[in-house]
């Protein structure tokens, strides 16, 4: 869903002519991987495969100091690696030590053999292997629990991980969080009609008029279209897909020109497990967690609007648990303003987390 937007984002490199284009890239990237260094006597700084699930997943671990908590995300997309983002939350590893997971059908891991290397795809297999990753990490750190933030569509697995295993997770962190009705309105479905109809778009406003609010009834390329609409409809989604999304995925020092339609291919290639998350109901599946949660979403975020994370969030019964608005952000809105993401993380998250997600 999200790569077909970047792929429709990504035009306006083309635009600039090649030699100044890839100068300004060659001397930017350097700058960047200057930034990236870790230096500290008790950092890390490692990365590679991993056999996860019965194939090889690529896994970064990066931080100032190992005695820092333990956070683990879990990308959305579905198949958009985080990996890009680095340079752009080098702040984070100051304070957390972050760990990311190109998750089967993503990234390095979707480079690495590409779709025939994949092995199934679907919601419990990327549950399950969520739950070896963490495993992983726990036995490589020396922690007995990990913070888990989920963004996007990752948030969908990143519920079903707090839900069922709080023996792992200090806490919960969702942004872009998305809340799955079950049958009900799919929550973008009214904005984006009204966007296209204030804009005149007519044959696109006839295609998600056809299809209806109920998103159990979409297909892949409907849902691909859907998200596309909803992103290039609205001028602050836009934006953020073209100069933090895009401009990310360009100018990181972790990936060759070569990587990058590798990067995006693996996106469309995981648009088939979209469909099946629509049939869930978060309400159903439950509201009680045993670990503190905690929802930093965007305040304008058009995607994965405010309102049905707010009434879930209000639904929900933990230990802890904090909302908080991001402003002047929509999707990707803890990419788009790292800073006030990190701020949340050091002000609400770190304060209630044990001696288990610091070390042994």
């Amino acid at each position: 869903m999200i790569g077909t937007i970047i792929t429709a984002s990504a035009a306006t490199l083309v635009a600039v002519p090649a030699a100044g284009l890839f100068g300004y890239r060659g001397l930017k990237r350097a700058r960047l991987a200057r930034r990236l260094r870790i230096t500290t006597p008790n950092g890390i700084n490692e990365s590679g495969f991993v056999r996860i699930g019965g194939i090889d997943q690529w896994i970064s671990i990066r931080g100032d100091d190992r005695a820092n908590p333990v956070l683990l995300e879990v990308h959305g997309g579905p198949g958009s690696s985080n990996l890009p983002f680095t340079h752009r939350t080098r702040a984070w590893e100051r304070h957390f030590t972050i760990v990311r997971w190109d998750m089967r059908g993503a990234g390095k891991t979707f480079a690495n053999g590409g779709a025939a290397a994949q092995g199934a795809m679907s919601l419990d297999r990327v549950y399950d292997d969520a739950v070896e990753v963490t495993e992983h990490v726990r036995a490589r750190l020396g922690v007995d629990k990990v913070v888990l933030v989920a963004n996007s569509f990752g948030s969908v697995t990143g519920l079903r991980l707090a839900r069922n295993r709080p023996d792992l997770y200090s806490a919960y962190v969702g942004t872009d969080q998305n809340i799955i009705g079950g049958g009900r309105p799919h929550p973008a479905h009214a904005g984006t009609l009204e966007r296209l109809r204030r804009k005149g778009k007519r044959k696109d406003l006839e295609f998600v008029e056809a299809m209806g609010p109920d998103a159990t009834g979409w297909d892949a390329p409907q849902f691909a279209k859907f998200s596309q609409l909803t992103a290039v409809s609205d001028p602050l989604t836009y934006d953020t897909m073209k100069t933090v999304v895009i401009r990310s995925l360009w100018f990181s020092p972790l990936h060759r020109v070569l990587d990058i339609p590798g990067h995006i291919k693996a996106m469309g290639f995981s648009e088939q497990i979209g469909p099946s998350a629509m049939g869930i109901d978060e309400f159903a599946e439950g509201t009680e967690f045993q670990v503190p949660l905690f929802i930093f979403q965007g305040d304008s975020d058009v995607i994965t609007p405010v309102a049905p994370a707010r009434r879930f969030y209000e639904a929900v019964t933990a230990p802890h648990k904090d909302f908080a608005l991001i402003e002047d952000a929509s999707h990707f809105a803890s990419f788009r303003h790292p800073d006030r993401f990190l701020e949340l993380l050091l002000t609400k998250v770190r304060p209630v987390l044990g001696a288990a997600a610091t070390g042994r």
